[in-house]
């Protein structure tokens, strides 16, 4: 299970070694409380022959993009998982590193439809009808690999077969791959925002790299609290790719900015957040129309008053 990627110049990391229930708790208590550009948590079961590892025991690992108040962390941990889980935590310092780049080296490229992401040394594989997009390496999540990512331009993808957006806003842009995405089927403006200054920068370059920047001009916005992003509703196609809380808390703000017609498009879900979203989301009166799940991961589509979800993948 891994909860959002490594912060931007993650070079502080938590780790314990535990059973699994516990591993699981104090994975989901850091997601929960810390801010997803400030801390990712993974936990997972060691290899049952590890040398002096039983095949129960689970690994957390937990990276921050600044040093953590280790007193405050292991108070947090405590009262979630007990005081003497709390005592084995081991806090390190960690060499800082381009995460994204580290897990884009090998990778093929990414198919979604009518969709192609791809690096710079398979423009070779890119075919006339492709809608294809040049991704490079960058300190921002969203590279087409994950299941998220992927899952969105897909229903991207479902969505263009039975529309044409009017306006379209992506909440959470990472490196602006969906907001590519759309850009690149629809020519016209898509309005972006991410709260991390970052992630804005790797979008930008990456209009650039794809002659997209006529349409694509990322702002840095906590959610949508930017004059660029409000000017452009009412929006009838939203995407938010980002973690199940900043999701539930978004929904009155998405909610405003929707068009009575709008398709929404919600990720970044594992399917224990699936409730819980979509909980949040029919108290503004939305329904759950679409769903693809990937790789452990869920994608929505919600309308007002939609039909029976049916699943896509």
């Amino acid at each position: 299970m891994l909860e959002g990627l490594p912060p931007n110049n993650a070079a502080h990391m938590m780790r314990l070694i535990c059973d699994e229930t516990s591993a699981r708790l104090i994975a989901d208590i850091i997601i929960e409380t810390f801010d997803p550009a400030e801390a990712a948590a993974s936990a997972f079961e060691l290899e049952p022959n590890t040398k002096d590892w039983t095949s129960k025991d689970w690994i957390v690992e937990v990276y921050f993009g600044d040093a953590p108040d280790e007193d405050w962390v292991r108070e947090l941990v405590a009262n979630s998982a007990g005081a003497d889980v709390a005592a084995k935590l081991e806090f390190t310092r960690i060499a800082e590193q381009d995460w994204i780049a580290s897990a884009l080296e090998g990778l093929a490229p990414v198919r979604a439809g009518r969709f192609l992401v791809h690096g710079s040394h398979d423009r070779g594989k890119v075919k006339a009808n492709d809608l294809a997009l040049e991704i490079e390496a960058a300190l921002a999540f969203g590279t087409g690999h994950h299941g998220t990512t992927r899952g969105c331009l897909l229903m991207l993808d479902f969505i263009l077969k039975q529309r044409r957006p009017r306006s379209v806003l992506d909440v959470g842009t990472g490196t602006g791959v969906l907001a590519l995405a759309a850009a690149s089927a629809l020519h016209q403006t898509i309005y972006a925002g991410d709260i991390d200054p970052i992630a804005v920068e790797a979008a930008r370059a990456n209009a650039v790299l794809n002659h997209l920047t006529p349409y694509v001009l990322p702002v840095v916005a906590r959610g949508i609290e930017h004059g660029a992003l409000r000017s452009g509703a009412p929006y009838d196609l939203i995407f938010a790719n980002i973690l199940a809380k900043p999701l539930r808390l978004l929904a009155p703000s998405i909610a405003r900015v929707a068009s009575f017609d709008a398709d929404i498009v919600l990720s970044g879900l594992l399917a224990r957040d699936v409730p819980g979203v979509l909980s949040a989301y029919a108290a503004q009166g939305l329904t759950l129309s679409r769903r693809i799940d990937l790789e452990g991961w869920a994608t929505l589509l919600m309308r007002r008053g939609g039909a029976a979800a049916r699943p896509l993948y």
